[in-house]
Formats: C-alpha cells, structure tokens, sequence
C-alpha cells in the first residue's frame, strides 16, 4: 500500500511538472503526454529517408530531363537523314528526267523507240516515265504497252504549275489512274522553240519511300512517317495502309507535343513529334511516339523508386517498433527501480544490451547503497549527537557545580563558569571538525592553551608525535588542559614574566603520557585547597579514562604527569589502536 501511495504521488508530481512546462513543450508533447520513444525513432528514420527519396526523386527528374534531350537529339537527327534520303530520291529522279530530256529519240519525236528505250531502262527501279502534251492529255506511259489508250494525266495541277514556272516540280500523293496505286511525280517541263510544250514525268510508287524509312533503326515506340505538303501519307514505318490518308496529327509548321487520334480511340491521344522540312520539296518528314511511352521509362523508375521508398520506409517503421520495444522495457524497468529507490528499497544493477542503460541502472543501485549507507550514518549520528549531548550536559552540570562550590561571588561564579564553557566549546569545535576520525592531540592543546599563549613563541613549546583522541577523551583532557593552563595564567608560567611551559607527551608500552612541565624563577605560591582544576584532572581523567595523573611542585614550578591507557582516548579503529600500541 505504501508503493502504491508513492506511485501516486510520483504520478500526481508527474503531471504537475507536465503543466509548469512551457506551452512549446506542451504542443510537442501533446495532449497525451509524452510520446513513446519509438515514435522518435520513427521520426529519425523518416527525417533520414525522406530527404534521400525527395534528392532520388530531383535527380530521377533531371535524368529523365536530359534523357529526353538526348532522345530529343537522336530523333532529330534521324529525322535530318531521312530527310536527306528523301532528298536524294527526288534528285535522282529529277537527274533521270534531264537525261531522258536530252535523249536524240525524244528530241526527234520518235515516242516508240523513247517508249521501248526508257521501259528497258526503268525495269525494276519501280518508276515509269510518262509525256503529256500541252493539254495534259498523256502521250506515251511505260506502265503499259505503247499505243494503248490513255486519259488525262491524274494530277494535271502539278503539272500545269510546271510548265507555268517553268522549273521542275515534286507532286504531292495522288491515286494513279492507270497505276490504281499511291504514286507521286517528278515534272519537267520541256518547251522546244517552235513547237508545242511537253511535259515529262517520271511517276514513282509511294510505298517505294519506305525504303528510305527502313534504313533507319527506330526504337523506343517511335515511329517515321513521310507526308507531302497536303498532310497526306506517303510513307510510314507504323501502318503501310496509312499511305494516301491524312496524317493523324496537325503538325504545322514546328515540332513539339500534339495531340491526335489514331483508329477507333474516341480520346485523343498526346505524341511526341519532331518534324523535318525536305530541302528538295515541300513534304516533311515526321518521327512520332506516344508521349505515355516516351514517358515510360521515368514513370516506371518512379514507380520503382516510390515502391521502394515505401518498402523503406515500411522496413524502418518495423524496425523503429521492434526497438522502440526493446528500448522501452528497460526503461519502464529503470523507472520501476527509481521508484524502488524513492521508496528506499533495494535496487540492484541489471546488465542490459543497451550501454547507456546498463550504466544508468548502475547508477541507481549505487545511489541506492549510497542512500542505506547514509541512512545508517544519518542513524549513527543521531545516536552519537544524542550522546554527545548528554556528555555535555553532564559536564555542564559538574562545571556548574564546582564553580559554584570554590566561588565567593556570583561574578566570580560567572566568570569562572563561562571561561570553563568557552573551553569546552573549544573542544565541541575540534570534535565535530574531527567528526569520527578524531582530535588531533596537538590541535586540542594549543586550542585550550591560545587564550592564554603568552607574546613571545620562545616561552611555550608543544611537541610529540602525530596522536588522535576520541571524541569522550578529548572532551575531558580539553577540559584538564584548560584548568592547568587556567591555573599557569593566575598562579604559574604565564603569570610571570620569564615564565615556561613545555607540553610533551609520548606514546609507549600501549600508553599515553602527556608531561606538562611549568618553569619560573621561583613558585610564588602552592595551593591551600583542592579546586575543581584537581577535581578535573583527578576524578574525570582517572575515574573516565583511567589516566594516572602525578602532581609535583618543584621550587621552579608544576609539573603535572598524565597516563593514560591508549585503548581507552583513541577512536574505535582496531588498526590505529594496534599501530599505536606497537608505536
């Protein structure tokens, strides 16, 4: 019932400390109190992986930015080369217009001969060479026999915008009528002086551009498409019946993100587009990729980087609980042995795997064996001031008492009373500094002599080896040493003007004997009757200590002998009795 009444009023101290704590401190702690010290841990763990994540997650972002530099990069210059093949393509077709411009069988008109020449050479490169005349009627094609009937030329616009500039033009896609295919042409007017216009075309399968695409390694979901100045397909790398149709995305005049609608998708979908112009021509040339995909790779390492995190985190969490308990537990054992400590019972050290706790429960069962160690000399002192205190008043009493006795008035009683006192307050002052160690034998006796030391150092002298008294023996010789020099100041060595005193003693044959030895001239006078300086010595050092005291009065002064048992005046330490003894 008592520890549960200390528990309590720990708790109630608890809680009164709680609320003369700052508010600060309140809000952290929280209505609650204290936070359990896994919460901290958790807290540690989360203040060192939450930065680490947020610093993985900026540099994932400025990789995945220059990353799609880089991609960025690598997609325009393949988009440059297609181009560039493109080019090359048109050129060559062009080149092959003026060779055949120049031919003697052309410039003659012999559109027979021209027709089975160009057929032969032609073969196999997938383009044909078609003449119209100035109304754009077609006079000779090589995709069929010569002399077969023929219409109007499919794309007269070209055509006409040839022989209008003059210049050699590139058609856009168009549905051939006689190739029932996807084709586009290269044009080159031909106007001879006299006679009426030509107009010569070299016509080409569109699907032959593909070619061009294929020649390019194209990864990473990105996909080339060819597109004339109309947004029509030529060629793709995606779907070949893409050819002829309008280009999913309106990529006017730049490149960048867009947004387009591929098939059967009712949502528009956003791409990535980088878009080359053709230096020979107005078509342009498309690389393509579905942003999602372009953004796949960062989003998957930021899934993998989130996953991981939480994985972490959850890792640190478990962690932060597990030590949390295992650090909880000695402490919750620590307080219930500081409780045990307040309560004064015994605690002792517990070895715990945690250094610092093991040195705190350390220092509770010291301070624990400290305070029963100090409860007892608490207890012992108690005794010994209780019995120091009836000594005293005994003492007293027998002061009082026999200064009562030898005085004639009440003044003499007071002064003789109150220097016996002043002595024995000297003597009190040298016990408690001692405590139980002891006086010193030479302290107690030039305290008692030093209210009556005389002017000169060379008229006292005080010597012998290193003694300690008890608290009981020095109280009582203090008192016989004051009497004796009490009696030299009025009667003896420092009563006179070349007067001596020599104070020695010696410690043998488990004795101690104090020699006081008066020196004057001549001894004034003996004493009539024994005073209470004879009572002193005689009855409280014989009768308490045991001592043999031997009174002389030579013709040049006192000499007084005490002997006293060293068993009897030294504290009660056997070790420094029996080093005594043996001294």
């Amino acid at each position: 019932m008592a520890l549960t009444r200390q528990d309590e009023a720990a708790s109630a101290t608890g809680d009164a400390a709680r609320d003369r704590r700052p508010p600060g401190r309140r809000r952290w702690a929280g209505l609650d109190g204290p936070r359990p010290i896994g919460v901290f841990l958790f807290l540690l763990i989360a203040v060192t992986i939450i930065p680490a994540i947020s610093v993985s997650v900026v540099l994932l972002i400025r990789h995945n930015e220059a990353q799609r530099e880089v991609v960025t990069t690598l997609a325009e210059a393949t988009a440059a080369s297609i181009a560039e093949a493109v080019d090359r393509e048109l050129v060559s077709m062009v080149t092959t217009l003026r060779i055949f411009s120049s031919s003697p069988v052309f410039l003659e008109g012999d559109l027979r001969q021209f027709h089975r020449r160009a057929t032969a050479a032609l073969e196999g490169t997938g383009t044909h060479f078609i003449v119209l005349d100035e109304n754009f009627d077609q006079l000779m094609n090589t995709r069929v026999p010569f002399g077969t009937p023929l219409g109007a030329t499919s794309d007269p616009a070209s055509a006409r915008r040839a022989l209008e500039t003059r210049s050699t033009v590139i058609s856009d896609v168009f549905f051939g009528k006689t190739a029932s295919k996807w084709v586009f042409n290269a044009i080159l007017p031909h106007v001879p002086a006299g006679e009426p216009p030509r107009v010569m075309i070299l016509t080409r399968d569109a699907e032959t551009m593909s070619q061009a695409l294929a020649e390019q390694t194209l990864r990473g979901g990105w996909n080339a498409s060819i597109v004339d100045g109309a947004g029509t397909v030529i060629a793709s790398s995606f779907i070949s019946s893409d050819i002829g149709k309008p280009f999913f995305l309106d990529i006017g005049d730049g490149s960048g993100t867009m947004r387009g609608r591929r098939g059967p998708e009712v949502r528009p979908e956003s791409y990535e587009a980088i878009v080359e112009q053709s230096g020979f021509s107005n078509w342009r040339v498309v690389l393509w990729a579905p942003t999602a995909m372009v953004e796949e790779p960062m989003r998957r390492s930021l899934r993998t980087l989130v996953v991981g995190g939480l994985l972490v985190i959850a890792i640190g969490a478990s962690a932060a609980w597990l030590l949390g308990r295992h650090i909880a537990k000695p402490v919750r054992r620590l307080a219930r042995d500081a409780r045990r400590l307040g309560a004064g019972e015994p605690v002792e050290a517990v070895g715990y795997p945690i250094a610092e706790i093991s040195t705190v429960s350390a220092a509770l069962a010291d301070a624990a064996a400290d305070r029963r160690k100090a409860e007892n000399d608490i207890r012992l002192l108690m005794r010994e001031v209780a019995h120091r205190a009836k000594n005293q008043l005994t003492v007293v009493a027998s002061i009082a008492k026999q200064s009562a006795r030898n005085a004639r008035s009440f003044a003499a009683f007071q002064d003789t009373f109150q220097k016996r006192l002043y002595g024995l307050a000297r003597s009190t002052d040298l016990l408690i500094a001692g405590g139980a160690a002891g006086v010193e034998l030479r302290d107690l006796l030039e305290a008692q002599i030093e209210p009556f030391r005389p002017d000169r150092p060379k008229r006292l002298r005080i010597e012998g080896p290193h003694f300690r008294l008890s608290s009981q023996a020095a109280q009582t010789i203090g008192l016989a040493i004051h009497e004796l020099a009490t009696n030299a100041s009025k009667y003896g060595a420092f009563a006179v003007a070349e007067g001596r005193l020599d104070v020695t003693w010696t410690v043998a044959d488990e004795k101690l004997t104090i020699v006081w030895r008066e020196t004057v001239q001549r001894l004034r006078r003996r004493p009539a009757k024994r005073g209470f300086g004879t009572e002193i010595i005689e009855r409280m050092l014989g009768g308490t200590l045991e001592a043999e005291i031997t009174r002389t009065f030579h013709r040049d002064g006192l000499e007084c002998v005490m002997r006293m048992p060293v068993a009897r005046i030294v504290p009660g330490d056997p070790d420094q009795v029996s080093r005594l003894m043996q001294g």
